[in-house]
């Protein structure tokens, strides 16, 4: 079987196709400056690959679409009820849904939801203290995300360390442009930091992290905002772009403006890689402790100077870096040095696969 695997940007399209249950890529690609789906999905097309399904990296679909599943009505409408906690997310995947089953009738199209990873968390980790019928009758808890990346590193962590999943405690920081971090107690996601929405946890790109909902309501009613002036706001210029001042968010600008002296771009910088530790910190706590610390997505594989502000302060934990490894140019590897209590890691992380494997198990 071929899945298809697109992942999907406001502007952009990548696509790997995978041939299951080999794993093997046999044909992959990106688009850039993306104004209608159509036409790259046209190209995709042209090719001479098959196409026997398609199966997208859902964000949110509630309480009731914590897995994979193939996409019907239901799960579409569900995607719609939740646009609101996800909408920039949501609504690219939802216009992509409806543009691959246009120009590929009769193939299977399948929601591998990115909550359902973290459906295991005991509920002491996932509820809110709100009224009983938020919960109950709105599906307002936390739920989590980036949780294909997360479920891969928990697989790939303990082979790369050669050891059962089941013996290890680990934590897994997702850092990019959005970011998370899960504690994974012998291969299950125990906690997260993301919650109802992907707005919350650390600091992203655009996105505010942990914040006091008193702070919003108190700015509504100062300014006479509505919710969609307020929500823009959240979601397109807050996180790092709001701390630093630089456009967008990046960490690399961001970087760059710190090291030309700019104040705020090295405050932006301080507030992720404390959220970061201090997270680290709690999730050791909520496990009993912690055997192995990974770093993953485009900043945690890419920025050693950010990994080494990570982990400065952990000593207590057992945590020793290794400057060598970690100023290595790329691959999966160990950061930490022999006589680390914790091991560090390095390791790319792999959604598709995760997807496809999710996509062939219910198709």
């Amino acid at each position: 079987m071929n899945i298809l695997i697109p992942n999907l940007g406001s502007t952009s399209l990548k696509y790997q196709i995978l041939e299951m249950p080999s794993e093997r890529v046999i044909a992959k690609g990106r688009f850039e400056r993306v104004t209608d789906y159509r036409s790259a999905i046209a190209e995709i097309r042209s090719g001479d690959t098959r196409v026997d399904a398609v199966a997208f990296k859902a964000v949110h679909g509630g309480p009731n679409y914590r897995g994979t599943f193939v996409i019907d009505d239901a799960v579409e409408q569900a995607m719609v009820q939740f646009l609101l906690a996800a909408p920039v997310h949501n609504a690219i995947y939802l216009e992509a849904i409806h543009a691959f089953r246009e120009a590929m009738p009769g193939v299977p199209l399948v929601a591998a939801f990115e909550t359902e990873f973290h459906r295991t968390m005991p509920e002491y980790a996932r509820w809110y203290g709100v009224p009983a019928d938020w919960r109950t009758q709105f599906g307002i808890e936390r739920y989590g995300f980036h949780g294909a990346s997360h479920e891969f590193i928990s697989g790939r962590a303990p082979q790369f360390l050669n050891c059962q999943k089941e013996d290890l405690r680990l934590i897994s920081c997702h850092l990019g442009g959005s970011s998370s971090i899960c504690a994974i107690d012998r291969g299950i996601s125990v906690d997260t930091t993301m919650g109802f929405s992907p707005q919350s946890g650390l600091e992203n790109a655009t996105r505010h992290g942990d914040l006091d909902p008193f702070a919003v309501l108190y700015m509504m009613d100062r300014n006479n905002w509505t919710t969609e002036e307020v929500r823009t706001q959240l979601a397109r210029t807050s996180g790092l772009a709001g701390l630093s001042g630089v456009a967008g968010g990046d960490v690399r600008d961001i970087t760059e403006a710190a090291r030309a002296g700019v104040r705020e771009a090295s405050l932006a910088l301080d507030v992720f890689n404390y959220q970061v530790r201090k997270t680290i910190g709690a999730f050791a706590a909520a496990m009993g402790g912690v055997d192995a610390i990974t770093f993953t997505g485009g900043i945690g594989e890419n920025s050693p100077a950010l990994r080494e502000a990570c982990c400065s302060g952990l000593a207590h934990l057992g945590v020793e870096l290794s400057t060598s490894s970690n100023e290595e140019a790329s691959g999966d590897r160990i950061l930490s040095t022999r006589a680390s209590r914790v091991k560090l890691l390095v390791l790319a992380t792999n959604e598709e696969i995760i997807v496809a494997r999710r996509a062939m198990r219910v198709l």
